[in-house]
């Protein structure tokens, strides 16, 4: 059984083409990336007055217009920039400070663990979004202010599971081989145990990045973000304050909420893909069942011998 060598970008492209929910997850992606970029320059002004409040979609508005008479299409396009910016912000801060504090903790062990471990169970025990909630009421609105909230509230289950990965790997003979060689603790953590946890890095940086966006959209449902930006949760914010349930108008919300839910699940597929190619027991079963497979349909489609007695 062959396995994927290699790190970062190109463990990606191998997770993509080998792997079909990979394939589709990139796709889903690469389209919310498209428009987060370019689509801002591709549809009008999401602040001005184009047509009448909550008018159904047509051909003018494809997707309506919004209780203040805005173009719901423009508002759901420019949203999505800011909303994938903070999630990967997000994503990747709260992965790396939980990294930093998860590994050192693992590694070093002794008073240093201790420490580091009673830091994160004490935010671990701390519900992460009535936390977030005080914290955003208490600062001022915006992208930055919603990003160091989510980060601060979401990175120790990350710390967490990292200390208990390097809790096993610092017992590796690789490891003890680097003690004798007289590398110092840093190369040891950031070039030998460090790169042994891809997957996992990868798989957490994307569940905090879902985490992020969601987390996100919640807190400027509720009116804690600013409610003058175009993101997804204040889309859905204005929606709720112009009573689209009670009216009727689900294209207020709707297209919003749909690329909430598209954006988790691209994220979700690439990173099953990955790890089918990472992950050595996932490797082990794929290989197993296309065994069993190809014996099975060898098995029918072979001529049976028939013995006759003349």
């Amino acid at each position: 059984m062959s396995q994927v060598q290699g790190s970062g970008v190109g463990l990606w492209i191998a997770a993509i083409k080998r792997d079909k929910k990979a394939r589709i997850g990139a796709i889903i992606l690469g389209v919310f990336l498209f428009i987060a970029i370019f689509g801002p320059w591709l549809v009008e002004d999401p602040d001005a007055l184009v047509g009448v409040p909550l008018q159904p979609p047509s051909s003018a508005h494809w997707l309506g217009t919004t209780g203040q008479g805005q173009d719901v299409l423009a508002q759901v396009v420019v949203g999505t920039r800011v909303s994938l910016t903070i999630g990967f912000c997000v994503g990747i801060g709260v992965v790396l400070i939980g990294a930093l504090v998860g590994i050192t903790a693992g590694y070093l062990g002794g008073r240093v663990d201790a420490f580091l471990s009673l830091l994160f169970n004490v935010f671990l025990v701390i519900p992460g979004l009535p936390l977030a909630i005080v914290i955003a009421a208490y600062l001022p609105s915006g992208p930055f202010t919603l990003a160091v909230v989510l980060i601060v509230t979401g990175w120790a289950w990350n710390a967490r599971v990292l200390r208990a990965q390097t809790l096993t790997q610092r017992k590796r003979d690789f490891v003890a081989a680097a003690l004798v060689a007289g590398e110092s603790k840093f190369r040891i953590v950031t070039r030998e145990i460090l790169p042994t946890m891809t997957s996992l890095l990868v798989a957490q940086v994307i569940g905090s990045t879902v985490y992020a966006i969601g987390a996100q959209v919640g807190l400027e449902y509720l009116g804690l973000g600013d409610v003058s930006a175009f993101t997804w949760g204040t889309n859905l914010y204005w929606a709720q304050n112009d009573s689209a349930l009670l009216t009727g108008a689900w294209w207020t919300f709707v297209p919003t909420g749909l690329c909430v839910a598209l954006v988790a699940f691209g994220l979700t597929m690439l990173n099953s893909g990955f790890d089918e190619i990472t992950n050595p027991r996932l490797q082990l079963e794929r290989a197993w069942r296309k065994y069993l497979t190809r014996n099975k349909t060898e098995a029918t489609h072979s001529t049976p011998v028939v013995i006759t007695n003349d």
